[in-house]
């Protein structure tokens, strides 16, 4: 088994936390999105979307996209339960990973890729007024989640799960992008910071 990497961008990060949490070790292959190396035959062979993370079993199988690779692993090694335990539980890790994925995660990576300078090779066109539109999109969901972290310690209730895990994503890569998280939304800078404190976000 072995897991294609690329360093510090948000989804193979996302999956290095995640294993962190599980306390899991799986055989790195990094690669420098930087230089590209991520539309080189050794990623596009495997995933023709040349995008990263990349898990190859041990069979050869391949998975690709962050939260399937995490989902794979939940079921492997159930404990620390990452996505939910039962059915209402499951049901809100799943509702609150989504919406953060959709309206934050989302928005501060169009943002990113549609205005910053290194972007330019690789989202052609850029359109420097769509990543400009999607910044207020982002702030606007962290007021609504803001209220919703008055009445829990997590994203989605009271234990941490991989909806924090993309909510620490989507905060840290908004200062590349360039967005910043309103003063007044002390919840989300709480839990932000208690989130960043755990040993994984250094995954």
């Amino acid at each position: 088994m072995k897991l294609f990497d690329g360093g510090r961008a948000p989804n193979p990060r996302r999956v290095r936390v995640f294993l962190a949490e599980k306390g899991i070790e799986v055989p790195l292959v990094p690669v420098d999105m930087g230089a590209l190396e991520h539309k080189q035959q050794a990623v596009s062979s495997r995933n023709p979307l040349q995008r990263l993370p990349v898990l190859e079993l041990d069979d050869g199988t391949i998975i690709t996209e962050s939260v399937a690779i995490c989902r794979y692993f939940e079921e492997l090694y159930p404990e620390p339960p990452l996505f939910g335990q039962g059915a209402l539980g499951k049901a809100k890790v799943e509702m609150w990973q989504r919406r953060i994925e959709l309206n934050l995660l989302s928005s501060v990576a169009q943002a990113f890729r549609h205005i910053h300078p290194a972007m330019k090779e690789w989202e052609v066109p850029q359109v420097p007024e769509w990543g400009e539109a999607n910044k207020p999109k982002a702030v606007e969901f962290l007021k609504l989640l803001d209220a919703e972290l008055a009445q829990r310690e997590f994203a989605a209730g009271d234990s941490y799960s991989i909806a924090d895990i993309t909510g620490l994503i989507a905060i840290d890569f908004m200062k590349p992008a360039r967005i910043r998280v309103p003063e007044e939304c002390t919840n989300v800078l709480r839990w932000h910071a208690a989130i960043s404190s755990r040993p994984s976000a250094a995954a």
